[in-house]
């Protein structure tokens, strides 16, 4: 296993914060906590797509494996299609 980074991580809820499902993963990784929390306002004002009364956003440890790439697009990608 290499570093870790930090992923956000975009929660679609039903009921406030209480029942919430994972919707989405901004796909840009982050070297620190910080700079993930930095960005997660912007984040999840881009995330206005989903079908969900409450939108949140959290950061996420993520441990990368050692021969892992650095990818630094800005889309979002649909937590269902990061299932395989």
């Amino acid at each position: 296993m290499g570093a870790g980074y930090f992923i956000i991580a975009i929660l679609g809820c039903a009921d406030g914060s209480a029942n919430c499902t994972p919707v989405a993963t901004a796909p840009v990784r982050y070297e620190t906590q910080a700079q993930c929390a930095a960005a997660i306002d912007a984040t999840l004002a881009d995330s206005n797509n989903f079908d969900f009364p409450t939108l949140v956003a959290e950061c996420r440890q993520v441990r990368a494996p050692a021969s892992a790439s650095r990818d630094e697009r800005r889309s979002l990608v649909p937590a269902k299609a990061e299932r395989s």
